[in-house]
Order: C-alpha cells, then sequence, then structure tokens
C-alpha cells in the first residue's frame, strides 16, 4: 500500500498554529514521523492562503524536504500557491492533489502538472457534484479526465484516480457505490491510472472514537478490491496493522483473520457473512456492526456500535 500522509491539514488546530508562528520544527518532526511510520509521500494541504500563499508554499516545501525525501503532494485550491511550492522542490516527483473534471480546473491544473512533471490526482466530480452510482463516477474518469489528459499528452502513467471517499455520517448510500468505482476503474484503461482515496473522509463527522474503526474497516474493504494507494494516517497504529495483516495475509489472530475474510469475501464480489465472526468477541461485533453500515445495510447512527 501506496501511503500518503494526512497529517499535515490546515483542519487541525496544531498545524494551524505552527504554520501562523512558522514553526518549522512542528513541521519536520511531523513529516519524520510520518515517513518513519510508513509514508511513502506526504500531503500538504495548506488551505488556499490567498493572502500569503507567495511566502507560505515555499515556506513549506523547504521546511520539510530539509528532512524527508519523499514525494510532496500539493493539496490546494490556489494554483498560484502550487506553482510557488513546485518551484522549490528538489527532491522526488511531487504530486498534485487535485483536479477535478469541473472545466475551469480541467482545463488549468493538469497543464500545471504537465509544466512540472507532477504526477496528478484527479476526483471523479464534475460541475454538477459527486455522482453517487459506481458507473457515473467511472464515467467521469473515462469520458472527461482521460480524454484532457490524452488531449495534452499527460503520462497515464503519471495520473491517479481518485473516485471519493465520502462520510458515512450523511452519504452512507456512497460508501458501497465507492467500493465499486476502485474495482471498475482497475479495468477501464489499459493501462490502468492509478487509484487512491482519501480514506479518513469515510468517518468525518463521526465521533472521535469510532472514527480510527470505520477507517480500519473500509480500508479492508477497499484492499479487497485491490485498493494500493491513499492518503491516510501513518500513524494510526492499527491501521497500518490492518494494511500489514492483508498484504501479508496473516490469518494468526481471530481479528485479523476477520479483517482478510472480510476483504476476500468483498474480493470476490461476496457480502461479508456473519458466519465469519465470532459476536461473543467485543472487537469482531464492532468490526461486523461498522461493515453493515458501509455497506448501507444498516442506519449509521452515533451510537451505532451500541445497538
Amino acid at each position: 500500500m501506496y501511503i500518503i500522509g494526512e497529517n499535515i491539514h490546515i483542519i487541525s488546530d496544531k498545524v494551524k498554529a505552527a504554520l501562523k508562528e512558522r514553526d518549522a520544527k512542528f513541521f519536520q518532526d511531523l513529516a519524520v514521523r510520518q515517513v518513519e511510520a510508513g509514508a511513502q509521500a506526504l500531503d500538504l494541504n495548506l488551505g488556499p492562503r490567498k493572502a500569503d500563499w507567495q511566502e507560505v508554499f515555499p515556506w513549506i516545501v523547504d521546511t520539510v524536504q530539509a528532512v524527508v525525501d519523499v514525494p510532496l503532494s500539493f493539496d490546494s485550491t490556489n494554483i498560484l500557491g502550487i506553482e510557488a511550492g513546485l518551484q522549490r522542490v528538489t527532491k522526488a516527483q511531487p504530486i498534485i492533489n487535485s483536479t477535478s473534471a469541473e472545466p475551469e480546473r480541467l482545463e488549468k491544473v493538469p497543464l500545471l502538472a504537465k509544466k512540472y512533471n507532477t504526477r496528478l490526482i484527479a476526483l471523479t466530480m464534475g460541475s454538477s457534484g459527486i455522482p453517487v452510482a459506481a458507473d457515473e463516477r467511472v464515467n467521469i474518469a473515462l469520458e472527461k479526465i482521460i480524454p484532457r489528459m490524452l488531449e495534452i499528452d499527460f503520462p497515464i502513467s503519471d495520473l491517479i484516480i481518485d473516485p471519493l471517499v465520502l462520510t458515512v455520517s450523511g452519504c452512507q448510500e456512497y460508501c458501497p457505490h465507492l467500493i465499486e468505482a476502485v474495482r471498475t476503474l482497475q479495468y477501464a484503461w489499459d493501462p490502468p491510472p492509478a487509484i487512491s482515496v482519501g480514506l479518513s473522509n469515510v468517518s468525518n463527522a463521526v465521533p472521535n472514537e469510532n472514527r480510527p474503526l470505520i477507517n480500519r474497516v473500509y480500508c479492508a474493504m477497499l484492499m479487497g478490491v485491490g485498493l494500493k494507494m491513499m492518503i491516510a494516517n501513518p500513524l494510526e497504529r492499527e491501521l497500518m496493522e490492518v494494511v500489514r495483516i492483508i498484504e501479508q495475509r496473516d490469518a494468526s489472530t481471530p481479528v485479523g483473520a476477520l479483517y482478510l475474510k472480510i476483504a476476500d469475501r468483498i474480493a470476490n464480489m461476496e457480502e461479508p457473512s456473519i458466519e465469519d465472526v465470532d459476536m461473543s468477541d467485543p472487537e469482531q461485533a464492532a468490526i461486523w456492526k461498522t461493515v453493515q453500515i458501509l455497506l448501507n445495510k444498516v442506519i449509521y447512527a452515533e451510537s451505532y456500535l451500541s445497538q
């Protein structure tokens, strides 16, 4: 699994404060910790930074690449800010996160990616927003995103399609469709572009104590359909353990065996079965309940684990 570390994100109060203070040590420590935990790239989500982008984007690049050598992913709607950051990259091939299929973004952002020889994450959403159905998201990739890349001779090998994870809290019906979108996109083009998701989005607006579990279970399901790249939190040790279990097919513990069975069921286009679960084990029971909400079989509520 290729993990793009998500932790340098302006939504974090600590990141926001450190950026305001230009606390280089904070960002360097966070970058090193993510890479040591398994991140193979780092997402830099600074927001649009409309007032100070000319200074902030170069500063964060200089700060982070002074201590790590992994690719940096520029996560912003500010194209000028992204370019200012790209001009300071001296190490690994960077990533732009992201374009969508909206005409203005699709016109400008791929050209920037080509100019600076970056990889490019492209979201399967257009002017009308994010479609629910898997086939509609795949069609955006096939009918809008990939044709634009071919038009400008952008290497498909540098394209990363993101079919968009949405939260189970309020957008529950999207969760199973996203799984099928990931499955289908791998066969929609030859050779297929890479596929990535923002894993933690699935648990946005969920109580903090339940977020890691939802992330882990959804990760197992997505790995079942072949996901090999994600923006996620590498410091979440139990998540990284689920990735290891599935990659190494380690069924040596009951919980590990359950995660592996979930991935295998999804891979075979089957629904996970309660027969795979020891419901007397609270941890396995919680995983099973989480599977049910992610498959939209049981309506999500904040108290779903106690029901």
